[in-house]
């Protein structure tokens, strides 16, 4: 099977401008999701734990890099299927994050987060393992953000851990 280069004609605008609004969107459902609310400070945390005010700041951080990652993929795909493969993990991916959002912080449920964040982890790990073989520079991109993820799934089996049962 013959490989294609990638398509060079690709526009940057465009998908610039679509992970731009998909990243303000997760980010806008996930501020809105996000309360620190009395439940939550009252749960004990590991050690290790960041204060609330940095985890702001660390998922502006992901949400740019994971939004250029998917940006750079989508670009260096050969064709329409794996531009449309790009959309796709980088749309599930945001999906993901919003799910173990409300397990969390509306349902009040981080065991039922804690299982939502291994999947997340693995559509995190697909997506590296597609981008990769194209474009190392998307791949080494979403490292950032498996590593966030492998944190924040951890924090979330700790908060368990510590917390549960709950329901």
């Amino acid at each position: 099977m013959k490989m294609r280069a990638p398509v060079l004609h690709r526009s940057w605008g465009l998908p610039i401008a679509m992970a731009a609004v998909a990243a303000i969107g997760v980010t806008a459902m996930g501020s809105t999701i996000t309360t620190f609310d009395p439940w939550y400070r009252g749960l004990a945390q590991p050690d290790w734990a960041l204060s609330e005010s940095r985890y702001g700041l660390a998922w502006t951080a992901i949400y740019l890099v994971t939004a250029l990652a998917a940006v750079t993929g989508w670009r260096a795909m050969p064709d329409q299927s794996g531009a449309e493969w790009m959309v796709g993990l980088f749309a599930l991916n945001g999906f993901l994050n919003i799910v173990w959002s409300l397990m969390v912080f509306r349902f009040h449920r981080p065991d039922w987060a804690a299982l939502a964040a291994i999947g997340w982890w693995v559509a995190i790990a697909l997506w590296i393992v597609v981008v990769w073989p194209r474009s190392t520079i998307a791949g080494w991109l979403l490292l950032p953000y498996l590593a966030w993820v492998t944190y924040a799934g951890y924090l979330t089996m700790m908060i368990v851990r510590l917390n549960g049962p709950f329901g």
